[in-house]
């Protein structure tokens, strides 16, 4: 009788014992694992903040839409849509005009001279949909030639840079981001939230 008491005895200090273990490697790994957590965290903070590396810029020749001409550099006290600003935004409308040509005329050329009739239907697929993709593009293009030409006649009519809806300034920084714009910012931002809530 006395031996099975020490025996039970002896099983339930056993199995206290395991449980008391496992519960301090619980708590030993709860312990461990939280530092981890927190210098994950930091980690994350640190990678998340942005670098005080000097970041890539686009040369300054390359604002706008054609590379090779620098941005108009205004005067204090400058009038707006003077002679020089009127040729400086014709001699980027004409440029971007001539580039475009340039691609449409490299495009045909490009279609003439890789038509082939491919045996592999495969391979007329591939064709096929490059130089569907090559004709929306220049579909594209086509329709910003038109509003290059629609700018060009505002110059010579001397309603460019002047918003079509509130008759504001559009901005000399705007008009060389977007030489073709025919609304001031807000107007832009405005016609925006409407189209949005149209549909």
């Amino acid at each position: 009788m006395a031996a099975t008491k020490k025996a039970v005895k002896s099983k339930a200090a056993v199995k206290k014992k395991t449980v008391t273990k496992k519960k301090t490697v619980k708590k030993t790994a709860v312990k461990k694992a939280a530092p981890k957590k927190v210098a994950t965290k930091k980690a994350v903070a640190k990678k998340a903040a942005p670098k005080k590396t000097a970041t890539r810029r686009r040369p300054s020749s390359q604002i706008g839409p054609v590379p090779g001409i620098a941005p108009y550099k205004e005067k204090k006290g400058e009038e707006y849509m003077n002679e020089k600003q009127v040729q400086h935004f014709r001699n980027i409308l004409l440029e971007w005009k001539r580039s475009l040509m340039e691609e449409v005329d490299r495009t045909v050329h490009h279609m003439q001279d890789d038509a082939a009739n491919f045996p592999d239907p495969n391979d007329r697929a591939t064709q096929e949909s490059e130089f569907s993709m090559e004709l929306r593009a220049r579909d594209r293009e086509r329709k910003l030639i038109k509003k290059i030409d629609e700018s060009m006649s505002h110059l010579d009519s001397d309603d460019f840079g002047y918003c079509e809806a509130c008759g504001v300034e559009i901005g000399v920084k705007r008009l060389e981001a977007r030489p073709t714009a025919t609304l001031c910012i807000d107007c832009k931002i405005l016609d925006e939230i409407r189209e949005k809530q149209r549909g």
